[in-house]
């Protein structure tokens, strides 16, 4: 039984609530019910009453759901107003888990298809850290929050989108490319919530800024550092370094000879060790590369190439078509055209693919149907690959095909994404999105 001294009053719109510093403290730190309580969980204040001026029916929807750990919904409320509401209370969290449980992509089920925001084809989905997400088309980025509700478009003026990505929910880093005659192309930081530039990311060399063609895109959350492919005029090719937090430049890891970092496809952080994956595939050059980059000692510390392996290759032979690092297992795995698995072992520099032999029954089925290019994901020990119009689900430690993810309209997925406990795929025919998510635990 709580006391007098646990016991709180709200009076929500002229509604009467009375709780226990215990319920309020289920909210958390960061919401605006636990910052009226001190480091040590009492209520910082001896005001007798709290008056809010907001929707009270939502506010015992919301008091409910710290007591219980349950959402309940009546039919006179909607769904958007109680998000809104939840957001005023900093208790959007506490919504989104109870409304779905953790990310299993062998429980996924499809929660939403969406028609996008632009006419033709997209190329990328990027899911933001709230459950929300951006999509890339040509030279606009429509960004939607978590309610799939759209934001004001990104739009950079007929330039063509390279890459996106979030730093955080608020912020979404754009590539581009840049155009004959202008001064323009590069990245730059934007509001995901109104669309406008808040910073733009600068190459310098020799003490002189750059024009530059920005391209592939991975972030550090341990050191905080935007990493991003480069292409410019004189010799800015290779991989820039910016703070997240300042913006400025921080490094350049210029492309020997012989490699084509500023083509690279995809880069990805391995916070373990500190390095960089960087890899050109096909069919951006004729030869597959993958190198791991210590800027540290500006060295490439492991790499692998297809050159020579290929020369003689038919139509039939397995192309690396896109590439991940597996920390847990030292490996960098690679998917070719027929979504053979491959592995690459990184205790030893310059061995061979090991690949899988999972798809041979496929080949006949698939060559010439192809009109997307797979990807890999690698999320909470799981692997994901889109083939086609579907994403297949890869489990345990000799990644054995689970669950296979497919929607019956929209074409063949060219880009997914997981992130905010969902996982978005973007197709190619059409104009549409798709977002899957994990239903929650049923109540025993």
């Amino acid at each position: 039984m709580a006391t007098g001294s646990d016991r709180v009053r709200f009076n929500v719109g002229g509604k009467i609530f009375e709780t226990t510093t215990t319920t309020l403290a289920n909210a958390g730190r960061n919401s605006m019910l636990g910052a009226l309580l001190d480091d040590d969980w009492n209520l910082r204040s001896s005001t007798g009453e709290y008056f809010i001026d907001r929707n009270p029916a939502c506010f015992g929807v919301l008091l409910d759901l710290l007591r219980s750990g349950e959402l309940h919904l009546p039919p006179n409320i909607s769904e958007k107003l109680l998000y809104r509401e939840a957001l005023f209370y900093g208790l959007l969290d506490h919504v989104r888990s109870a409304r779905w449980g953790p990310f299993d992509g062998n429980r996924l089920h499809l929660a939403a298809s969406v028609a996008g925001g632009a006419p033709g084809d997209g190329t990328a989905v990027r899911a933001s850290p709230d459950g929300g997400c951006c999509i890339a088309h040509g030279s606009v980025a429509h960004v939607y929050d978590w309610m799939l509700d759209e934001h004001h478009p990104i739009n950079l003026d007929y330039q063509q989108i390279n890459d996106v990505g979030y730093i955080d929910s608020g912020n979404i880093v754009v590539t581009a490319r840049e155009r004959p005659g202008r001064a323009d192309g590069g990245m730059g930081l934007f509001s995901s919530s109104s669309g406008e530039l808040r910073h733009r990311f600068r190459v310098s060399h020799d003490n002189k800024v750059k024009t530059f063609t920005a391209g592939a895109l991975s972030f550090s959350n341990s050191t905080f550092k935007i990493f991003a492919s480069c292409k410019g005029r004189c010799n800015e090719y290779g991989i820039g370094v910016w703070d997240q937090i300042t913006g400025n430049q921080s490094d350049f890891f210029y492309q020997p000879p012989g490699c084509s970092f500023g083509d690279a496809d995809k880069l990805q952080w391995i916070e373990g060790d500190n390095f960089l994956m960087v890899a050109t595939l096909f069919p951006r050059t004729d030869n597959c590369s993958i190198g791991i980059l210590d800027f540290r000692e500006k060295s490439m510390v492991w790499s692998w190439t297809d050159e020579g392996t290929m020369a003689t290759a038919s139509l039939d032979e397995k192309r690396v078509l896109h590439a991940i690092v597996m920390e847990d297992n030292r490996s960098i795995c690679v998917v070719n055209q027929y979504e053979d698995l491959g592995f690459l072992d990184l205790r030893s520099n310059g061995g061979g693919v090991r690949w899988s032999s999972r798809s041979k029954l496929m080949k006949g089925k698939v060559r010439g149907e192809e009109s997307c290019y797979p990807k890999l994901v690698m999320h909470n020990g799981q692997l994901f690959s889109s083939m086609n119009d579907s994403i297949s689900v890869f489990c345990g430690p000799e990644w054995v095909l689970t669950t296979t993810l497919r929607t019956s309209f929209g074409g063949p997925i060219c880009d997914f994404s997981i992130g905010g406990d969902r996982l978005f795929a973007l197709h190619s025919e059409e104009n549409v999105f798709d977002m899957w998510e994990s239903p929650t635990e049923p109540i025993l």
